[in-house]
């Protein structure tokens, strides 16, 4: 499902040109807000002061208008260049893992093992689950899982998966053998979402997440087939119209991968996005409130993008 509808207009700045790799940096180091300019040559353009000021003034002003703290990072795939704010920083990843649980079973299985049967019971659900709370007694295919756990949010799915590849920890190791030593990964569906400040477990960085999904997606961890099915998945989501796909521009295709805490305000998406006749942006922008009980607004995720997208490609 893609962008409709009027965007909101963007003024940033280009942001950080500097190349990214297909994986996810080890580095653990919380990052300030910063945007990293290259050095100042006739082949970068502008230099410190011009590049320093959109993206990073316009990220503040949202933080303080939101009341919340953000953590950005987008990377455009054909040039390498970025747009970073608070990408080393640590947030919940809440449901963002589901598209790469996905991911890793179809690493494991490929495309033809995704016909194979997964039984549960009813006391395996976890709520929200509207797909597999359908489907007790009768089991899903893995392929079915993946579907309602990355198109539909479906938690119970989410736990299926996490089975097929030895739980929270064998998907942190699947991520670690793909380059990202940073996102920390322990506890199941709905328990992950239980998040406070200075909490480590079940948490990622902006940086880390999206070069995550830029390995499945764009590189070659997967096949050519299981990479087309799991960017169908990310395509024809279901839970992600008010965020990333709200803030970027009409005509740009959009495969996310939402996700809610409950606990202060949490609230993330993860995206491959697609601009008209241009390579892939790959973007991870990821929030929370300063106060715990405090709701989240999808309309900082929205505005965050906008200004990301006035910034690539």
């Amino acid at each position: 499902m893609w962008g409709s509808g009027s965007r909101r207009a963007v003024s940033g700045v280009l942001a950080v040109l500097v190349a990214v790799p297909v994986a996810a940096c080890g580095q653990d180091a919380p990052q300030a807000a910063s945007v990293t300019p290259p050095a100042p040559s006739a082949a970068t353009g502008p230099g410190p002061s011009a590049a320093a000021k959109g993206p990073v003034g316009e990220f503040r002003e949202l933080e303080r208008r939101f009341d919340a703290r953000l953590g950005v990072y987008a990377v455009d795939t054909e040039t390498g260049r970025e747009v970073a704010y608070n990408a080393g920083e640590r947030f919940a990843y809440v449901s963002t893992f589901k598209v790469l649980a996905a991911g890793a079973v179809l690493r494991k299985y490929s495309l033809g093992g995704m016909g194979q049967t997964v039984t549960y019971s009813r006391n395996d659900l976890v709520a929200p689950s509207p797909v597999t709370a359908q489907h007790v007694g009768n089991g899903m295919t893995l392929g079915t899982l993946c579907d309602a756990a990355v198109r539909f949010g479906d938690n119970t799915a989410a736990n299926l998966l996490f089975d097929q590849v030895g739980g929270p920890q064998g998907l942190g190791a699947v991520l670690e053998e793909i380059g990202d030593g940073v996102t920390r990964m322990e506890r199941r569906e709905p328990q992950l979402n239980d998040w406070e400040p200075g909490a480590t477990r079940d948490t990622s960085t902006p940086r880390a997440l999206a070069s995550d999904l830029r390995a499945f997606v764009l590189g070659d961890v997967l096949g050519k087939g299981e990479r087309a099915q799991l960017t169908e998945w990310l395509r024809t989501s279901t839970t992600g119209a008010g965020l990333i796909e709200a803030g970027v521009p009409d005509g740009w295709e959009v495969g996310d991968k939402s996700g809610a805490g409950s606990t202060y305000g949490t609230r993330n998406d993860i995206a491959v996005v697609w601009p008209p006749d241009a390579a892939p942006i790959v973007m991870a922008i990821m929030s929370n409130r300063t106060k715990d009980g405090a709701d989240y607004d999808d309309g900082l995720i929205a505005q965050a993008a906008s200004v990301v997208a006035g910034s690539l490609p």
